[in-house]
């Protein structure tokens, strides 16, 4: 319903898809920008930062594009229309995750692909089996890890009105960090985007083991092929806190 409505007025979708797709843009213009005045940023060169840029940017695109919406679940607090969708005979995160689904959202993802195409062209990289199956692989993963911390987020608005800050700041502050190699940060935000907020595992330990890099934490090679279980373990917390979250949920009636 919500494509048919936006695909009305195409002229509109297709200068809004440009715009998104240009704003995101800017982003990989500022890494392009320090690479004028350096060859190498924290030992990674252009193409290999072009490599957490595009998996970090379309994973979080993805994720963005089918449950994005989610993070409107406070305003259907505050307005008490949460209760509408709870009588349904459809889960609500299902509707809430569908609510205002927009295809101009698709800007970003486009915009990380073609970065990263770029620098699969670009990577002077012996492609092993494994090596090759860890790129569809981390993509996969880390859309899922990024829908559930949009999830994640999304559930604290049960509790705290605005919290939908926060959820931006591990979501697209998240994807942000990750555009960068792990070696220009301290090696405790390394740990907290591991043994934390799983970041890690959307590119910065894949990225590991298909481009050859030293792992600064000296983990075990084991977490460099660890993504899938991370995002079913995302996927779980984010489930408990929903199920919590609704539990918790009074309603605007009597």
């Amino acid at each position: 319903m919500w494509t048919r409505a936006i695909m009305a007025y195409r002229a509109s979708f297709y200068l809004m898809l440009i715009a998104n797709f240009a704003v995101t843009s800017l982003d990989f213009v500022v890494l392009l920008l320090m690479f004028r005045h350096t060859d190498r940023l924290g030992g990674w060169s252009l193409p290999e930062l072009g490599f957490l840029y595009g998996t970090s940017g379309l994973a979080l695109g993805l994720a963005n594009l089918f449950v994005g919406s989610v993070d409107a679940l406070g305003d259907r607090i505050r307005t008490g229309t949460l209760d509408t969708m709870l009588i349904r005979p459809a889960p609500a995160l299902a509707q809430l995750c569908a609510e205002r689904f927009s295809l101009r959202r698709l800007g970003r993802p486009f915009q990380a692909a073609a970065v990263l195409a770029w620098s699969l062209t670009a990577l002077p990289v012996h492609w092993s089996a494994d090596r090759v199956l860890l790129v569809p692989l981390m993509l996969a993963s880390g859309t899922v890890i990024f829908g559930a911390i949009f999830v994640g987020g999304a559930t604290l608005q049960f509790w705290w009105g605005e919290a939908r800050e926060l959820q931006n700041s591990l979501t697209y502050g998240g994807a942000t960090l990750i555009h960068y190699p792990p070696t220009v940060f301290a090696k405790e935000l390394v740990a907290g985007a591991v043994f934390g907020v799983p970041l890690a595992f959307v590119n910065w330990l894949p990225s590991l083991r298909i481009l050859g890099k030293p792992d600064p934490l000296g983990l075990p090679t084991a977490f460099q092929y660890a993504s899938p279980l991370a995002a079913a373990l995302c996927v779980l917390a984010a489930a408990l806190a929903w199920r919590a979250g609704l539990r918790a949920y009074r309603g605007t009636g009597n």
